[in-house]
């Protein structure tokens, strides 16, 4: 699973640094912790994760407290995470996560792009079956020897830990984030990165035509500001 990921979420860095709206997105996540959570990060683990991921991201400090500041506003709109689940050309399976205040714009505009693609969203549920979803930190290898971090954090739910071009990839199960994201703090580890993925459990092998059409629709959906991640079974 690692390294298929790595090679994937590097694809997917490539992608969003030639994206503006990167800090946008941020900004909404941290709008949506502040809301579920308070603006104090020292209390909300997931304005903390947030805000890692932002500065991971290299996301200016004051547009961080700005995000802050505004989440804290009662009249700040309110987002809602929504997952589509569907089908590209060529069979394959999509999930797509979303973070709304229209709900009803959302879904028009990422039918329509499934569907100019030759495409269709499906029900919950359709294509769900077929990915594991994991969370994954991100850190700089440093001087860590992966041998050792295995054996320390493999009781905090480490499944598996590979090292790419200078940065250490932990993965633990859903509901093991919380615990390893500790792990790692209180070992004075500075992650760079920490999210979920959907991993797929079987992939779909095309041709470099074929996956060039996928990738047009990948883009697609996620140039729209109410996508945060685009998943597939593609190898």
């Amino acid at each position: 699973m690692g390294r298929a990921f790595e090679f994937r979420k590097e694809r997917k860095f490539k992608r969003w640094d030639k994206m503006s709206k990167v800090f946008t997105r941020l900004g909404k996540e941290i709008v949506m912790a502040v809301k579920t959570g308070g603006p104090d990060p020292n209390t909300n683990t997931k304005l903390r994760t947030v805000i890692q991921n932002a500065k991971g991201a290299q996301m200016p400090k004051d547009r961080i407290e700005a995000a802050i500041k505004r989440a804290s506003n009662k009249d700040e709109k309110d987002y809602e995470e929504v997952v589509y689940e569907g089908y590209g050309p060529f069979g394959i399976a999509f999930i797509v996560e979303t973070s709304t205040d229209n709900t009803n714009r959302t879904v028009a505009n990422t039918r329509s792009y499934f569907a100019k693609a030759g495409g269709a969203l499906g029900t919950s549920g359709s294509v769900s079956f077929m990915f594991d979803r994991k969370a994954v930190f991100r850190f700089a290898q440093a001087a860590y020897q992966l041998d050792e971090l295995e054996l320390e954090l493999i009781d905090f739910g480490l499944t598996e830990i590979a090292e790419n071009e200078g940065e250490i990839f932990a993965y633990t199960e859903f509901e093991d984030f919380g615990s390893m994201q500790k792990a790692l703090e209180d070992r004075g580890i500075e992650v760079i990165s920490a999210d979920f993925q959907r991993f797929p459990t079987t992939l779909t092998e095309l041709t470099e035509e074929q996956e060039e059409i996928i990738h047009k629709l990948i883009d697609r959906l996620e140039e729209d500001d109410d996508v945060n991640q685009v998943f597939t079974n593609m190898a």
